[in-house]
């Protein structure tokens, strides 16, 4: 068995297409399906269902994928070790953040790894939560930034930031003039707010009932940039972490105000798989993220990280 066709292999479950893992793996779409028909020759068992779109793995196919996850992982873990102990970091760094942790507050971190170490290939993607999960899950990313993090089962959470959480208001809204509000003053408000489906607005909305305030929901977007344009137009109020606002407040396109009797943050967390060791250039870039970059927005705390983590 060459490793080169567990590779392919691997690809082609990960993104359940022969044309996107041939195009990841640099070679034609018939050499990776030659490679998988040779592979299922050899083993005598069919390991893909051609027939489904997306493609899916026969019961064969996956305990064969599951097995060749681990190989090709310890694989990894064994070139990372050789290579660390001459000092290197090079390979790549796949991660998957959230939309509203976007390219603004991720820059300097960016910056600062690229120079620091030029010789590891970092790939950014910003994604809807769910998907972040997923992509972890399925080897997709090595890394995934999320807020209201969900440690456990085969998904494991490094705690990164908590960023206060506070009202956005237009420019000559009755509050536009505060530093401070509280929570009650909203009360019967148009409101903004982010879907059902993300934790963050679920979150907000026992917030909102735990102190018995009531608001009309007039629109929901899975996004904070949709969020804010919204209420810079005047279509209502909302609460947002207060960092992820900082340019059109300072812009003067809407007015960002701290909750006064109440304390609200967002939690941001960097998740990997459980069972899969990082390896040095994620290792490192999860160093990066907790050095105090970007962080000269009173709203954000960094949180340490343990050590060996």
């Amino acid at each position: 068995m060459h490793l080169r066709t567990v590779e392919i292999f691997c690809d082609i479950v990960t993104h359940r297409s022969f044309s996107k893992a041939a195009e990841a793996r640099k070679i034609s779409q018939p050499a990776a399906s030659q490679a998988i028909q040779h592979l299922e020759e050899r083993l005598g068992v069919s390991l893909i269902d051609r027939s489904k779109r997306p493609l899916e793995l026969t019961p064969a196919g996956q305990v064969y994928f599951e097995g060749c996850r681990n190989l090709l992982d310890e694989y990894r873990e064994i070139e990372d070790r050789v290579l660390s102990l001459q000092g290197k970091v090079t390979g790549r760094v796949r991660v998957a953040a959230i939309y509203s942790v976007g390219l603004l507050q991720m820059a300097a971190y960016v910056h600062r790894f690229e120079q620091t170490y030029p010789d590891v290939d970092l790939q950014l993607d910003y994604l809807h939560p769910d998907e972040v999960y997923a992509g972890i899950r399925r080897d997709e990313a090595d890394l995934g930034i999320v807020s209201f993090p969900r440690d456990g089962g085969d998904v494991a959470c490094i705690p990164w930031q908590d960023q206060e959480m506070g009202l956005v208001v237009p420019p000559g809204h009755r509050l536009a003039d505060e530093e401070q509000v509280d929570l009650g003053e909203i009360d019967g408000e148009p409101f903004v707010g982010f879907t059902t489906d993300l934790i963050i607005r679920r979150e907000t909305d026992r917030l909102l009932k735990r102190h018995r305030v009531s608001v009309k929901v007039v629109h929901q977007f899975d996004n904070v940039e949709n969020i804010k344009r919204a209420v810079e137009i005047g279509a209502g109020i909302s609460i947002l972490p207060l960092p992820t606002a900082r340019r059109e407040s300072q812009a003067g396109t809407i007015r960002a105000l701290s909750l006064r009797d109440v304390e609200f943050k967002r939690p941001l967390g960097i998740i990997h798989r459980r069972q899969k060791h990082l390896l040095t250039a994620a290792e490192k870039f999860v160093e990066v993220l907790h050095e105090e970059l970007g962080l000269d927005h009173p709203h954000t705390t960094l949180v340490p990280v343990e050590h060996g983590v």
